[in-house]
């Protein structure tokens, strides 16, 4: 039990950065690499920087290779060539797939890029660069971490084909929940790299530091060849004290962990229903043989199972399922042993008789798990063909009874049939590679579904106080698994109460927990190697998965619905996921663009050569070096009177101003010089509304100029564009500017206050203003606007509450009534026409 309980960290991150190397040895040099991963309580985020050198003399290529998992989304990335930088943006994938279309229509080559292993995908990005020139690449990708056979393993690949000056892996973990063990491994270590390991880990905290030095890299003293090359593997485990699982907080959202422990297995029903048609021949039904004879002895005494086999003709092992006792194993053995492949593929009257069979099964204990587990290799060629037909006949057959697996051997299959069949009945999909290790692949997957220990789960919150909620209900729970839900909690609550309601196997399970809200956000605070709102970030993770996840196999409308509300948030909160693309700039004299887009394992069918599984798709495409872009005029969204909204530290006050005055050059709003942010807005010539916005940044030293018709990002002396008319989102040293088309603009920085404007209409353009994260203005924070914040912390309230910060945009676009007046400064100053009216406010808000 002690080996089943353990919880692993399955990150798979792998590095490899190549440059080009002719003449002379290494003249494209790594001299410094860095991979940074900090995992705060499962959710990781992983910064990989790489800087290169080109000491030749004349220009090169450097090339940039990262592996990372494929339930990762990329968050960022730049490159940065003698100190200008060149960062991605990203965009809605039909918008950055238009812009890459543009180029190739003027006549350039393009590129596609797909290498990638079984977990991993590949991000390649190239640059030339000048004699004695540097770059400096950097990605950072963020991924909710799962639990899989009892383990969380953080895996780095290591590559970098040669000496590295400065080499360095840093892995920071912090688990409230405690950490119980902590272990590094190596395919690559030495007794002399050992040295070079250490590890510092306390009751909540571990830092696992790789820092070789040249010397320590070398193969031999003699030569410089590197010996890091292999993976690079840390694990750990947490410990579990609550019976309900733990809860965690921050900045008003939460994530409860729900992982029981020596809890007995449920009986397991299991009929296999394996593909032999001919397409199975050799190989595959030989190692098909070897993974099914040894899930045969891990049933247990108490498990149900039986076989079908198909090819255009359905065989039934047995009449029915029998129990998994020494004597029906070996014969099961036996028949295994016989397995051969020919003739076709009859997958849905395979299915139906699988169905059958539990249907009419006697004498299976009442409290039992009923499942499925199909293995093929190809498309359904007999009997009924139509995939669309086959899912709707399994599904109505199943009636959401049983759980359907669905394996696909190889890359003949139609991964999407298979993925729509397992989700729409229970179950997921996998893909088998055809590797020498197939046989393994084939039994891990069954170890993950081995031991169900709950059924029928609920995970209950309170109605009125949760929003967002991610996926709460789950058919089953398998040991060595981990249910994760996350929300928002929407109203004001000391204590945030969970129920759960299971079954177990030998009864009806209800657990309840209340977790104190201040307490719990206690424990993130101060914490400064923990990344920004992460809870906040982790949830937006999970919905994207589960909503891409639940329009699989949604209905045509639900599906879009679906894959409109996931765009959003990929976009809101910077992700590469399959709905957005990154759009990588390179420089003028290369007139190149690259467009990076994450597939699906749908998207992963039958190659010319060896199948290697997904990859990023990183195209290349010449962009002319003049484009007009047609400009479009945005719609009207919303009639509004009040364009800026400040929400104070004291009693959760929310107050309107209407703007009062004539136009002028510029006002000062805002300036804060401990949070390094300045802020400055122009009136329009004919209305009494801003126009225009201008935000600068100390670190990094970046102006954002926002106007009525673009965004334009100031950053070394070079400028980036961003119109209304799309959605995107860019990030430089830190700085994240989230355009949402013909709605808003958001700037926002580690540590420091979140500026979100939103473009109005109400009868021309103007721009509405608010803030987010307040309690992070300083002191000496003044300004027109400023200033409110100055006097609400002078006198002494406690922090804000964020949750109703959040609030002041909804606020924003309903309008209010009841506002003060604001006037430039310079300007007479009338007495308050209103003092902000509550209840009014509330109502607007619950509407």
């Amino acid at each position: 039990m002690e080996e089943r309980t353990l919880l692993t960290l399955m990150v798979f991150s792998s590095l490899v950065v190549l440059a080009e190397t002719v003449a002379q040895k290494h003249p494209v040099e790594i001299y410094s690499l860095h991979v940074d991963c900090k995992v705060t309580s499962r959710f990781a985020r992983t910064l990989i920087t790489s800087k290169i050198v080109n000491r030749a003399n004349e220009s090169r290529e450097a090339t940039f290779e990262v592996e990372l998992p494929k339930t990762a989304f990329i968050t960022n990335f730049s490159m940065s060539i003698d100190g200008k930088v060149y960062p991605g943006i990203i965009k809605e994938k039909a918008s950055a797939q238009n812009e890459y279309d543009t180029a190739v229509s003027h006549g350039h080559s393009a590129g596609l890029v797909k290498i990638t292993g079984r977990k991993m995908e590949q991000f390649h990005v190239s640059v030339s660069i000048a004699a004695a020139s540097k770059v400096t690449f950097e990605l950072t990708y963020e991924e909710l971490l799962k639990r899989q056979l009892g383990k969380f393993e953080l895996l780095i690949k290591v590559r970098p084909k040669q000496l590295v000056k400065h080499f360095q892996i840093d892995v920071h973990i912090f688990e409230p929940q405690g950490i119980r063990f902590l272990e590094t491994d190596s395919t690559f270590m030495t007794n002399e790299l050992t040295k070079a390991l250490t590890k510092v880990q306390n009751e909540t905290k571990a830092h696992v530091l790789f820092k070789p030095t040249v010397d320590q890299q070398k193969i031999n003293p003699e030569f410089d060849e590197t010996l890091l090359n292999g993976d690079f593997v840390v694990r750990y485990d947490v410990k579990r004290d609550a019976a309900a699982g733990d809860i965690q907080i921050v900045n008003g959202y939460f994530v409860h962990y729900f992982a029981p422990q020596e809890m007995p297995a449920f009986p397991k029903n299991v009929i296999f229903v394996i593909d032999r048609s001919g397409s199975m021949a050799g190989r595959k039904i030989e190692q098909t043989r070897d993974a099914l004879l040894k899930i045969l002895q891990d049933l247990r005494p108490e498990d149900h199972f039986s076989f079908i086999t198909f090819n255009s003709k359905v065989v039934e092992w047995k009449s029915s399922l029998l129990p998994a006792t020494a004597e029906n194993v070996a014969s099961a053995a036996g028949f295994v042993q016989t397995l051969s492949a020919s003739g076709g593929t009859d997958i849905n009257h395979a299915l139906l008789t699988a169905v059958s069979g539990l249907e009419k099964a006697e004498g299976l204990p009442e409290r039992s798990v009923s499942m499925i587990i199909l293995l093929t290799d190809g498309q359904p060629t007999s009997g009924e063909s139509n995939v669309e037909v086959i899912q709707e006949n399994i599904q109505k057959a199943v009636n959401g009874k049983y759980a359907l697996f669905c394996l696909g051997f190889g890359f003949d299959v139609s991964y999407k049939f298979l993925e729509k069949m397992a989700l729409s009945n229970g179950g997921i999909a996998r893909r088998i590679y055809e590797n020498a290790d197939a046989a393994l692949q084939l039994q891990g997957f069954y170890q993950e579904v081995a031991t169900p220990i709950l059924k029928q789960i609920e995970m209950q919150y309170p109605e009125n106080a949760i929003e967002g909620l991610t996926k709460n209900d789950f058919k089953l729970f398998f040991e060595g698994s981990e249910i994760v839900v996350s929300g928002k909690i929407s109203n004001e609550l000391d204590l945030l109460p969970v129920e759960i309601k299971a079954q177990s196997h030998s009864s009806d399970l209800t657990l309840k927990e209340e977790a104190n809200v201040k307490e719990k956000e206690q424990v993130f605070q101060n914490q400064s190697y923990i990344f920004g709102n992460f809870i906040e970030r982790l949830w937006a993770y999970l919905t994207i998965q589960q909503l891409l996840e639940k329009s699989i196999s949604a209905q045509e409308e639900d599906q879009k619905t679906l894959e409109a509300q996931a765009l959003e948030l990929s976009l809101l909160y910077s992700f590469v996921t399959p709905l957005t693309s990154m759009v990588v700039t390179k420089p003028a004299d290369q007139e190149q663009t690259d467009l990076a887009s994450k597939p699906t394992e749908a998207d992963n069918e039958k190659r010319n050569s060896v199948p290697v599984g997904d990859a990023y798709k990183l195209r290349s495409a010449s962009l002319p070096v003049a484009r007009q872009r047609k400009k479009m005029r945005a719609q009207p969204v919303v009639n509004v009177h009040s364009q800026l909204l400040l929400q104070l530290p004291k009693k959760n006050e929310i107050i309107c101003l209407n703007t009062d005055g004539k136009a002028q050059p510029s006002v000062n709003l805002l300036s804060d010089p401990e949070q390094g942010l300045t802020m400055t807005g122009k009136l329009g010539d004919r209305a009494n509304r801003f126009v225009q916005f201008e935000i600068s940044y100390v670190n990094p030293p970046a102006q954002i100029h926002i106007s009525t018709d673009a965004i334009v990002l100031r950053h070394n002396n070079e400028s980036t564009r961003l119109p209304w008319t799309e959605s995107a989102t860019l990030a430089i040293q830190g700085l994240s500017i989230s355009v949402e088309k013909e709605k808003s603009v958001t700037a926002s920085l580690s540590d420091t206050v979140t500026v979100k404007i939103s473009l109005m209409k109400f009868p021309e353009d103007f721009l509405g203003l608010h803030f987010l994260n307040t309690d992070r203005f300083s002191d000496k924070v003044s300004g027109a606007l400023g200033q409110f914040y100055s006097k609400a912390r002078f006198e002494n309230n406690s922090n804000m509450n964020q949750r109703a910060d959040e609030r002041l945009l909804s606020g924003l676009q309903q309008g209010f009534r009841h506002c003060l007046p604001w006037h430039p400064p310079g300007q007479a100053q009338e007495a308050p026409a209103g003092q902000v009216d509550d209840e009014a406010v509330q109502e607007r808000l619950e509407a």
